[in-house]
C-alpha cells in the first residue's frame, strides 16, 4: 500500500477530528514517534496498528488506505485564513460519495430545479438587481408565494436537488461552501458551530443558494479569497430570498404600533432572520442611520452595547435539521440494501447509537 496515501489520509482526518499527533498516538496505544513516523510515510504499519488508529479515529480502515477524489468545482471561501481547509473538502468528498452511492442503490436521485433559472441568470449583468431578481424567481421555483417565510431551509433545498451538510468549526471567519453539480452536487455545506447563531446558519445556506445560481463560473477549488462584488450580490439575494419584499412590507407595517425595537424583533423571528438582516432591509429605504437608532434604542432598553456577533432571540438549532440522508440509510436498512454498521458510518456515528436510531424509528 503507498504510505504516503495513508500518511496524507492520517493527517487529513486527525486533522478534522482536531486531534494533535501525541494525542492520536496515545488513544491508538503508540509512542508519538512512530505515529509521526507513519503519518509522514517513513514507516510502513503493521495491520493491526493501522486498525487501532483507525478505531480511535472513528472511521473504516478502507478511509486510510484509499485516497479521496480531489473536488475541484467548489466554492470555498473564508475570510480568515484557514488550518483546516484541506480536512474539511475531503470531509465533503466522503459525504457526497456517500450521498451518491445511496442515490444509487436506491434509485432515488432527485432532480437539481435550478439549471434553467441559472442558465437564465449567467447572461444578465450582475449586481444587486440581477440577486433580487434571482431571489424572486428562485422562490417561483419552489413554489413559494410572495408572502410566504421559509420554515425549514434545509429541507427545501434538499426538495429542490440540493445536498445539505452540516460541518462543525470553531471559526468566525468560515460560514459556508457549495460544490457544484458536476462534482456529484450541487451541494451546500454550512458552518454549525455553536458560536454561530441559527439565523446565521440558515443565512449562509441561502448566501450559497445564490453563488450556485449566480456564480457558477467562479467555482474553482484553488481561489480562497472573498470576492466583494459577489459576496454583496450573494448577500442580497439571500436577503430577499429569505424575506421578499411584499412579505417584509407588510409584516413591518403591521408592527407600526410597537416600539422600533420590538418592530425588528417580531419581525426578525417571523422570517428566521438576524435582526441584522432587517435592519439592512430597512437602511434600503431609510439610509445607515437606522443603525445607530438601533443600537440607541437597545443600549436604552438593556443598558448594554449589542456586538454584531450577538443575536437577541435567537431561534432554536431545530430550525435548521437536514433529512434527506437520514432518509436514505433507513430505506437502505429496512430493505436489507445496507448493513447498520454501514449506516452507521455513512452518519458518521457509532454502531451502539445507529442502533439506538433504529429502535427509535416507528
Amino acid at each position: 500500500m503507498e504510505q504516503s496515501i495513508i500518511g496524507a489520509n492520517l493527517r487529513l482526518v486527525r486533522e478534522a477530528k482536531g486531534l494533535s499527533q501525541a494525542q492520536l498516538a496515545e488513544l491508538a496505544g503508540i509512542s508519538r514517534v512512530a505515529y509521526r513516523n507513519i503519518e509522514n510515510g517513513s514507516a510502513t504499519p503493521k495491520v493491526s496498528t493501522l486498525q487501532n488508529i483507525a478505531d480511535s479515529l472513528e472511521v473504516k480502515l478502507q478511509d486510510l488506505l484509499v485516497p479521496v477524489r480531489t473536488l475541484k468545482r467548489v466554492r470555498f471561501r473564508a475570510s480568515k485564513k484557514m488550518t483546516r481547509r484541506e480536512s474539511i473538502i475531503t470531509e465533503v468528498t466522503r459525504w457526497l460519495d456517500d450521498f451518491n452511492y445511496l442515490e444509487e442503490l436506491l434509485n432515488l436521485r432527485q432532480n437539481y430545479r435550478f439549471d434553467d433559472l441559472a442558465k437564465n441568470l449567467s447572461s444578465m449583468n450582475s449586481g444587486s438587481s440581477r440577486a433580487k431578481y434571482a431571489a424572486k424567481e428562485a422562490r417561483k421555483v419552489l413554489k413559494l408565494n410572495n408572502k410566504e417565510p421559509i420554515r425549514d431551509i434545509a429541507g427545501l433545498l434538499e426538495s429542490a436537488g440540493i445536498k445539505v451538510f452540516r460541518t462543525n468549526l470553531a471559526s468566525d471567519g468560515f460560514f459556508g461552501l457549495s460544490v457544484a453539480k458536476e462534482e456529484g452536487g450541487p451541494a451546500i455545506i454550512v458552518n454549525v458551530w455553536d458560536r454561530i447563531s441559527v439565523e446565521r446558519w440558515i443565512f449562509s445556506a441561502a448566501h450559497e443558494l445564490g453563488h450556485l445560481l449566480l456564480h457558477l463560473d467562479t467555482y474553482n477549488i484553488d481561489e480562497i479569497s472573498e470576492n466583494d462584488e459577489q459576496e454583496s450580490e450573494a448577500n442580497v439575494f439571500a436577503s430577499h430570498f429569505l424575506m421578499p419584499d411584499e412579505a417584509f412590507k407588510s409584516e413591518w407595517n403591521d408592527t407600526y404600533g410597537l416600539p422600533f425595537i420590538d418592530r425588528v424583533f417580531k419581525v426578525k423571528l417571523i422570517f428566521n432572520v438576524s435582526y441584522k438582516t432587517v435592519l439592512y432591509r430597512l437602511s434600503e429605504s431609510t439610509g445607515n442611520s437606522i443603525w445607530g437608532k438601533f443600537q440607541s434604542s437597545y443600549r436604552i432598553r438593556t443598558g448594554k452595547t449589542l456586538s454584531m456577533k450577538q443575536e437577541p432571540h435567537s431561534i432554536s438549532s431545530s430550525y435548521f435539521i437536514e433529512d434527506r440522508l437520514s432518509r436514505l440509510v433507513r430505506q437502505a436498512i429496512e430493505d436489507d440494501e445496507i448493513t447498520m454498521s454501514r449506516g452507521a458510518e455513512i452518519l458518521k456515528i457509532d454502531l451502539e447509537a445507529m442502533r439506538d436510531v433504529v429502535s427509535s424509528w416507528i
